[in-house]
């Protein structure tokens, strides 16, 4: 199959099918315009602020997407590009879109509760305590993933002739290391990130206090944008990685608990612009590629065996390791942690939580047809698997996709590579940090909750927001410093699956609650339940144990135990509810 047919089915699926499929659950759910929202019913300025809808999806794609769309392709591949992008497509509408939207919808109609706090209502309050210390220490993982990928990224160099650049050039910074020139591609990346974020609480006091229109703080942040990289390029930022990994930890501590309009919102909002652009640069890039012929695509379609010998059964691992591309749990906790109590009006969910998933599948769909063009096989191989070519690099997913993407943009736009390969850089960072400062909030939200949950009279240290926004940041570092983003990512993927199909029996037990269809929400769930749990075992018995890895050891049982024990709970309250609405049937005959 052609790249052209991959992407004009790809977009069929995702307009078409997403613009029946979304109308069909609207009408399910009972999707009302005029009910007032928690956003405006609260409106206290600090969590709940009502806000225009083309910002609220900016921050909820910004922070959902994270590097899942971009690394889990990269690593699943490996298998073959077919069955990766049969699964983003199919996973993406049906599963996916699904699970984004009835969690956004739930949360939303449930006061702006997270989706730990509605399961309360059919689980009791040991299911909400199993099922928000199952999210917790989801999260943990999520947050130590990323912080390692973010160190990667920040302080990534690569060999000069890589990007094609000749000797003497002034457009980079470089420094010589073991006698090879290397180009500082992580120091560019890291002076935007600072950039970006100093200049944040400006475009969310515009835009939120100031009520400036979002045309105008659109043409501000693309402006911040480009003078970050530019700054960039003159001034590149060069920390080593423990360095980096204590200032994201601090940044992440105080934008967890400071008002969400000041680095959350704000910072999000400016950040997607350089993600509009990049996954606009891949679109034209990709078709400029394409239109140019002459392609030779050396990457096999279906590679089942070398990728079941790599990484393990195609079955579970390619439905996990694929992650947010196709199903994300994390998206339920941005959903029902922070975007709920952003929407002005019920309608605007589905434009939020339903096309910000297919977006977030389009753009994952784009990474594969950028691995097939900037890459081929045998330089996928090298990069990212350079054991099984008798290579001694260490892989790194971070340069892979970067090298990839200015590969892309010099064959279909005649950029030079070394453009495309900062720019590539720039989009996973991008996406990395937003998600970063979003999951430390939303941790800091469910420990808050946990508490009141524990403790009839909650400790007045326990109650306080800067406490908890440590503890999360806390966590986060110990766990990112006792394994690697590939040590890591699995058992990330796993969580992050499994909570996905636990946010969609909420869901459906919520449906059965309310007397409405649910089949469409139960039948996904299922099957990433019994995904997702033998996946934690095959590599807790495959993986960790034999590694004596003890932390991820002790975290994967943790898992599977509270996981199995909120699925217990969960099957008796769906029988119960059931049977309730069976009765008011059989008593009419």
């Amino acid at each position: 199959m052609s790249i052209i047919l991959i992407l004009a089915v790809s977009l069929l699926v995702f307009l078409l099918g997403g613009k029946i499929y979304s109308n069909r659950i609207a009408r399910i759910l009972g999707e009302d315009k005029q009910r007032q929202t928690p956003a405006v019913a609260v409106n206290d300025g600090y969590d709940f602020v009502p806000t225009k809808t083309w910002i609220v999806f900016a921050h909820h794609f910004a922070s959902i997407a994270g590097a899942g769309p971009i690394i889990g392709p990269l690593i699943a591949v490996i298998y073959g590009w077919a069955p990766v992008w049969l699964w983003i497509l199919l996973g993406g509408l049906l599963f996916g879109a699904v699970h984004d939207y009835t969690a956004l919808y739930v949360g939303m109609r449930e006061g702006g509760r997270s989706i730990a706090t509605v399961a309360r209502k059919t689980l009791g309050d040991l299911g909400f305590t199993l099922m928000i210390s199952f999210t917790i220490l989801m999260l943990i993982l999520i947050t130590a993933t990323f912080l390692n990928i973010s160190v990667t990224a920040l302080t990534s160099y690569l060999p000069r002739n890589t990007l094609d650049l000749k000797e003497g050039q002034a457009l980079f910074k470089e420094r010589i290391q073991d006698g090879v020139p290397m180009v500082k591609v992580g120091g560019i990346a890291s002076m935007s990130v600072i950039i970006i974020t100093i200049f944040a609480p400006l475009v969310g006091w515009l835009y939120i206090k100031r009520k400036a229109k979002p045309l105008y703080c659109s043409i501000l942040a693309l402006i911040i944008c480009a003078v970050s990289v530019r700054t960039g390029l003159l001034h590149p930022v060069m920390l080593n990685g423990e360095q980096w990994r204590w200032a994201l930890a601090i940044y992440t501590l105080f934008a967890a608990g400071i008002p969400v309009w000041i680095f959350l919102q704000s910072r999000d909002f400016i950040n997607v612009h350089l993600l509009y652009i990049g996954i606009a640069l891949m679109i034209i890039a990709v078709l400029g590629a394409v239109f140019k012929g002459g392609l030779n695509i050396d990457f096999p379609a279906w590679n089942i065996a070398q990728g079941q010998a790599v990484k393990g059964f195609i079955w579970p691992t390619l439905f996990v390791i694929v992650a947010c591309g196709a199903i994300s749990g994390f998206h339920a906790l941005v959903a029902t942690g922070t975007s709920c109590k952003q929407i002005e009006a019920e309608h605007c969910a589905r434009y939020v939580g339903f096309y910000a998933m297919l977006l977030e599948s389009a753009f994952a769909t784009l990474v594969v047809c950028v691995i097939l063009i900037g890459l081929g096989w045998s330089k996928y191989l090298l990069y990212q698997y350079p054991m099984l070519v008798g290579s001694k690099l260490t892989p790194n997913p971070n340069l892979t996709f970067s090298l990839a993407f200015g590969q892309t943009t010099k064959i279909g736009l005649g950029l030079p590579i070394s453009f495309g390969t900062v720019f590539g850089l720039l989009l996973l960072e991008g996406f990395v940090v937003t998600t970063l400062d979003t999951a430390v909030r939303l941790n800091r939200y469910l420990f808050e909750e946990l508490w009141m949950m524990l403790f009839k009279k909650v400790p007045w240290l326990l109650k306080h927001y800067w406490f908890n926004s440590a503890l999360a940041v806390a966590c986060m570092i110990y766990v990112s410093k006792n394994g690697g983003i590939l040590a890591i990512w699995d058992i990330f993927a796993s969580a992050n699956q499994l909570l996905a199909a636990l946010t969609l029996i909420t869901v459906s037990s919520w449906l059965i609650q309310k007397g409405k269809k649910y089949s469409f929400a139960l039948l996904p769930a299922i099957f990433m339940l019994f995904t997702t749990i033998v996946m934690l075992l095959l590599v807790l018995f495959k993986t960790y144990i034999p590694q004596k890895n003890y932390l991820l050891t002790v975290i994967d049982i943790l898992l599977v135990v509270l996981a199995s024990a909120v699925v217990w709970l969960s099957v008796k309250s769906i029988i119960r509810d059931l049977r309730n609405r069976m009765i008011p049937v059989r008593a009419a005959r």
